[in-house]
């Protein structure tokens, strides 16, 4: 187990290197975004992940995958959905999924994604803000973006001051998270 969770470590980095490297700005989102936060506040808290999402602008995807390719990653497409392999012979669960910047994620999502522009530095990669994964996992909202959430509000990262500052349906679905600690 512990070598599996080293190797989705070891693809983070080397995808933010490639990335770096290159030139190109970017934000790592969802789960492992979730875990850098969440060990800021409580280490023991952190969940494991095993893919890596990614948040680009469109029209730095031609650079980021000549850098990712470069890397050793290899790019694929399934339906709208754009990510690399972790090399030829790599499933899906090991890749580095692409998140547009500025874009829904789905159609029906009510806000588009952050900006790249919206990131810090992590130890060893570009994470999206705080404010901004809050609101990308209240958008999302599925049950493990409830999770994360929660995981969160329980490292004392995000609690029910944040609702006054999200929009009007953001901030009813953060109070039922809020009111229900345990899911």
């Amino acid at each position: 187990m512990e070598r599996a969770v080293e190797k989705v470590r070891a693809r983070l980095v080397r995808a933010a290197k490639a990335l770096e490297g290159a030139g190109v700005p970017y934000a790592i989102v969802g789960g492992h975004a979730v875990a850098a936060w969440v060990a800021r506040g409580d280490a023991a808290a952190v969940r494991n992940t095993q893919d890596v999402d990614v948040l680009l602008r469109r029209g730095d995807l031609p650079a980021a995958a000549t850098a990712l390719e470069k890397a050793g990653f290899v790019r694929r497409r399934a339906g709208p959905l754009e990510f690399f392999l972790d090399g030829p012979a790599a499933s899906a669960r090991d890749a580095v999924h692409v998140v547009y910047a500025g874009e829904k994620v789905r159609p029906a999502d009510c806000c588009p994604a952050p900006a790249v522009s919206e990131t810090v530095r992590n130890q060893a990669f570009r994470v999206i803000t705080l404010g901004a994964l809050v609101r990308m996992k209240l958008v999302a909202f599925r049950d493990k973006d409830r999770v994360h959430l929660r995981d969160l509000a329980a490292a004392g990262l995000v609690d029910a001051r944040w609702c006054s500052r999200l929009p009007k349906e953001l901030a009813a679905r953060l109070r039922r998270i809020l009111a229900t600690p345990e899911g």
